[in-house]
């Protein structure tokens, strides 16, 4: 009887100690993609969102978080973390594709203004790969400029020493090109301030106080620019153009 007391005495002192293993980041991940396989969809959130709190992203995480909450229609959500993972993997034709169906639940119908013929071409250029995608291409060109330039230096038939000229020459102007994209790129991270509308319904006004009056309403889902914050009100702007100042606690940035 003694030996029995004892064992169940040792058996609980070791659950006491014993710490709960945690799931790690992959085992979410799996969890969470069987339960949208499974139509768990709150379930899926739930554990993507666990993911995140670990201080883990990637472009995967938001576009399937995205999905979850498309399939249970909630706009800003999804449109948010299309938004998060278009940062990510700005190419990913997916990750475009579904943005484009959430945009659709939209209520405000926002027309951006007009850009010419040579801004989207450079946009189009620039949204093809990630500020550090864009580096890792200005590293890897100034690489190849130095070893096609020693062949060429040091190479004696004129063929390939032709050769190897325009290749290094032609090196060095990508490498150029690369740069110039990454350090726009940058630029455009650093400078732009963009977040979603989460409020239902939200009442932009002119001036940062409820006593100004109304500039435009807008509702869930709607991407804004926000341009400075004073005390509990942001100053955002349209992609048509229009301003206005909105309360923080209406939008979320990305």
């Amino acid at each position: 009887m003694r030996d029995l007391i004892t064992y169940i005495a040792v058996t609980v002192l070791m659950l006491a100690v014993t710490p709960v293993i945690a799931q790690t980041p992959e085992q979410y991940f799996e969890t969470a993609n069987a339960h949208y396989a499974e139509g768990r969809y709150q379930e899926a959130i739930d554990d993507y969102k666990k993911i995140l709190d670990s201080n883990q992203e990637s472009a995967a995480v938001y576009y399937n978080l995205a999905n979850a909450h498309f399939k249970l229609n909630n706009v800003a959500p999804s449109i948010y973390y299309y938004e998060k993972a278009k940062q990510l993997a700005p190419a990913d034709s997916d990750i475009k594709n579904n943005a484009s169906f959430a945009d659709k639940m939209k209520i405000d119908a926002i027309t951006p203004l007009p850009e010419n013929t040579l801004q989207k071409w450079f946009n189009n250029i620039l949204n093809i790969m990630t500020t550090d995608g864009w580096a890792y291409a200005t590293v890897a060109f100034v690489f190849l400029f130095v070893i096609l330039f020693i062949s060429y230096y040091f190479s004696v038939a004129s063929g390939k020493k032709r050769l190897f000229f325009v290749s290094s020459v032609t090196s060095l102007l990508l490498a150029i090109l690369s740069l110039v994209f990454s350090y726009n790129a940058f630029a455009k991270i650093s400078k732009d301030n963009p977040a979603i509308v989460f409020a239902a319904t939200s009442e932009v006004k002119s001036e940062p106080n409820l006593k100004s009056t109304q500039a435009f309403i807008l509702h869930e889902g709607t991407k804004v620019m926000i341009l400075e914050t004073v005390d509990n009100w942001n100053k955002i702007k349209l992609a048509d153009g229009k301003t206005g100042w909105i309360p923080t606690t209406d939008v979320r940035a990305l």
